[in-house]
């Protein structure tokens, strides 16, 4: 018996195992079959279109539900009025916004969000509608559209002023009030005026409005019977100064006195054009120089040549860099917009001068602005009231 208590533990052991393996490959099956986790989907999925734009843009947003294992990645799942679906995106866990950039206008689209675990689809959210659609109006530039339409309204109500025969009154401008003076004194010493157009060539702003002057320089050289001589870097250049001197002397009356080689091309290089121009300067010992365009490096090589000289020299350009040579040289500088403003100034036509005072109204307003806004923003540190003021100015200037 006690052998048989020792011996039958051990039997039991052995066989124990097999009896339960030989039961049937079913439950064994049942054991191997893993759990699968709940695995967290997306919640709250909203569509819209995208505000401010012209269209073809829709925006998803949604949250992650907290419960059950985060997903792997999940997919934006989106399928058109004809029921096919199209996986637009794959992207990283956690992702909550998502913008679909290839929907078409007026179309009605459907999305869900998919959520991934281990490469297989573990869960899906609710769907979402949305129809692309494009905005006639951006809600964010509304406050530029007001500035604008101020603007606008200052410049036409100056411009009807003006049509009135009401006089705009234009703070003088020392240059171009000398412009007679100058061609004056060059009659009178029997010397010849010289107008330099600058560099650049007629795509530049700076060479039209040049060229608004030298029509202005060549009707009063034309009237006082002086010769009128302009040097060009470039041939475009050349030739609408050409056309420009021929009309100023055509309304003076004096077509007769026009001589086209007066107005030359000598080079596109920029200090060859530099040499060539001193060269006419020594020779021909102009009483009034006019350099007037886009200058550079050869500004003070000109103006100080002009200077030796003992010509009038009246300068403007709105080269920054530019304009202190030519105030430590010249006798008249046009600083800035001074050179734009040219064409209104000395034509006085209604509809330019009305145009002018309208800038300069609208400018006016800008400065108050900002000074508001400064102030607003300072007291608004210490009494949150002025702060509201002071965002309110901000978004009326900011652009989105």
């Amino acid at each position: 018996m006690t052998i048989l208590r020792g011996v039958f533990p051990l039997l039991l052991a052995l066989v124990l195992p097999g009896a339960m393996m030989a039961a049937g490959d079913g439950g064994a099956r049942v054991m191997a079959v893993p759990i699968q986790p709940n695995v967290g989907v997306a919640i709250d999925l909203t569509a819209s279109d995208n505000p401010n734009d012209a269209g073809g843009v829709i925006n998803l947003e949604w949250a992650m539900d907290s419960g059950g294992v985060e997903p792997d990645s999940i997919g934006v799942v989106r399928l058109d009025p004809s029921g096919e679906a199209d996986t637009l995106a794959v992207l990283p866990a956690g992702t909550v916004f998502y913008r679909d950039t290839t929907a078409v206008n007026g179309t009605e689209y459907t999305y869900k969000i998919v959520s991934y675990l281990g490469g297989k689809v573990a869960g899906v959210s609710e769907t979402a509608t949305a129809v692309a659609s494009a905005q006639w109006l951006h809600s964010g530039r509304i406050g530029m559209l007001v500035i604008l339409s101020i603007m606008a309204a200052l410049i036409l109500y100056y411009i009807e002023t003006g049509k009135k025969g009401k006089e705009l009154y234009i703070r003088e401008i020392g240059g171009l009030a000398a412009v007679d003076d100058a061609v004056g004194r060059a009659t009178e010493m029997g010397k010849p005026v010289l107008y330099i157009p600058g560099i650049m060539d007629m795509d530049d702003i700076q060479t039209i409005a040049s060229m608004v002057i030298l029509g202005r320089v060549a009707r009063k050289t034309a009237e006082y019977g002086t010769t009128l001589l302009v040097p060009t870097s470039r041939s475009v250049v050349m030739s609408v100064a050409q056309e420009v001197v021929k009309e100023g002397y055509l309304q003076a009356g004096r077509p007769d006195a026009y001589v086209k080689e007066n107005i030359q091309y000598l080079t596109d290089d920029q200090f060859g054009y530099a040499a060539g121009v001193d060269g006419i300067m020594v020779r021909e010992k102009p009483a009034a120089i006019f350099l007037l365009g886009t200058f550079y490096a050869e500004s003070l090589i000109l103006a100080e040549t002009g200077r030796s000289v003992g010509a009038i020299q009246i300068a403007g350009t709105a080269m920054p860099s530019q304009i202190p040579f030519f105030v430590a040289a010249c006798d008249y500088t046009l600083i800035g917009e001074e050179l734009f403003a040219a064409s209104a100034y000395l034509s006085r036509e209604p509809k330019l001068l009305g145009s002018l005072k309208g800038q300069d109204a609208a400018k006016l307003f800008f400065i108050v602005l900002i000074v508001l806004g400064v102030i607003a923003s300072t007291v608004g540190q210490f009494w949150p009231p002025m702060a509201t003021v002071a965002d309110f100015l901000r978004d009326l200037v900011t652009v989105e």
